[in-house]
């Protein structure tokens, strides 16, 4: 049997590649493992050769140390592959399938993923609903930034791509759909973007842009993208959007009157999550800087999109209430103001057959909005320190050698 090699999480700071065992069609015990999913037999998946698979922000999280990831952790929930073997119960999904793989894993029975919240399953986590490969407390399946990785529940999940060649010419976008661009758009969508809307998005990474260039698609009439970083603001400038970098102003609600003619926008987006900045040139570490302000900037009546990440464990956070996910939130004001609030992990099945179609037919630029940049494997362990400096780009680990 051939083989494999994967993207591990070793300590804070550091990931590396290793030589890993080949998967077949059962969940074994190893790092994060949880040990009720230990054994679990996986007839209705099947194996992939992976063809891309992405670095995220939230693994980012993980190798900072701000989780409670384990050492040794294979890494990667951004998965698109080529159907190489297929377990008794598929139906379906067929060798030889290019497809693409919803980050959530969700098993297509249970009451939740029957009402289409497929990103809280209730049957794939013994701990609590929701889960993903490669990631911390989420049951432990195990991660596809690697060569070869399991994917169960294969027939109710995977979006397969109607024509394998179209699809390879346009990769690079397709391979956004197993989580950023479903999550920007959910960011969006969430958020009540509709034709002629005003929008704040917060935060220029990779989701932030996902979420600004779905925003624009959905018809925003002024797309606004805050950010500390002139890098990334500068990419989100490239493709329309309105930008204001709070490392030189700090005041949130004057730059957009200045940009608006008034302070206030009709919805946000927070596309941050729980490390989040203080503005100004002297801020620092401050997790619910982006929930108030987006409160404060967003009409009465409006809705906040909040697709980024926040946790119940961070061992690294600025003060005790915040290591345990307490915050210090404004709520009083989103009362006073009716907003609306939609959070959680984006059910990606949700959105990606759309946004298959979006991608294919020339319409969403998906690729170039969050300047997707390919590399091999070897190459992540260097893109995790680019991507924590800040670089403004979407790195596509290519493990094979198959993208032109």
């Amino acid at each position: 049997m051939a083989g494999n090699r994967a993207v591990v999480y070793n300590k804070p700071g550091s990931v590396e590649i290793r030589d890993t065992d080949f998967p077949d069609l059962i969940l074994r015990d190893g790092p994060g493992v949880n040990p009720l999913n230990v054994g679990r037999k996986c007839e209705h998946g099947v194996i992939l050769k992976v063809v891309t698979t992405n670095i995220c922000g939230s693994d980012q999280h993980m190798v900072r140390g701000r989780t409670t990831a384990p050492s040794g952790l294979i890494l990667g929930h951004e998965i698109t592959g080529e159907v190489i073997e297929v377990g008794r119960d598929v139906e379906f999904i067929q060798k030889g399938d290019l497809v693409s793989v919803p980050f959530n894993i969700a098993c297509g029975r249970c009451r939740n993923c029957k009402e289409r919240h497929t990103n809280v399953c209730l049957n794939v986590n013994p701990d609590r609903p929701g889960s993903a490969y490669g990631y911390v407390d989420m049951g432990g399946w195990v991660g596809g930034q690697s060569e070869y990785v399991m994917v169960p529940y294969a027939d109710f999940q995977l979006l397969k791509f109607p024509d394998k060649a179209q699809a390879m010419e346009k990769i690079l976008d397709l391979t956004m759909l197993s989580d950023i661009f479903p999550t920007g758009y959910h960011g969006a969508v969430s958020a009540g973007v509709r034709p002629g809307s005003t929008v704040y998005v917060a935060g220029a990474g990779p989701v932030g842009l996902a979420a600004a260039h779905s925003a624009q698609l959905l018809g925003a009439a002024v797309v606004i993208v805050g950010d500390l970083n002139a890098e990334r603001l500068a990419q989100a400038k490239s493709f329309g959007c309105e930008t204001v970098n709070l490392r030189e102003h700090a005041n949130l609600a004057e730059q957009i009157e200045q940009i608006l003619g008034t302070p206030e926008v009709d919805c946000a987006i927070d596309c941050v999550g729980f490390e989040a900045h203080g503005h100004g040139k002297a801020h620092g570490e401050a997790p619910a800087t982006v929930l108030n302000s987006i409160m404060e900037v967003t009409r009465a009546g409006g809705s906040l999109g909040i697709p980024g990440l926040y946790v119940t464990g961070d061992p690294g956070a600025v003060d005790e209430d915040s290591k345990i996910g307490t915050l210090k939130i404004r709520f009083g004001l989103g009362w006073a103001k009716s907003h609306t609030f939609v959070t959680g992990q984006t059910p990606v099945m949700k959105y990606h057959r759309d946004l298959m179609m979006s991608i294919l037919s020339g319409r969403a630029q998906i690729a170039k909005a969050v300047n997707a940049t390919k590399i091999s494997l070897e190459e992540a362990p260097n893109a995790y320190q680019e991507f924590d400096r800040g670089v403004s780009r979407k790195f596509v680990i290519d493990p094979h050698g198959l993208v032109k």
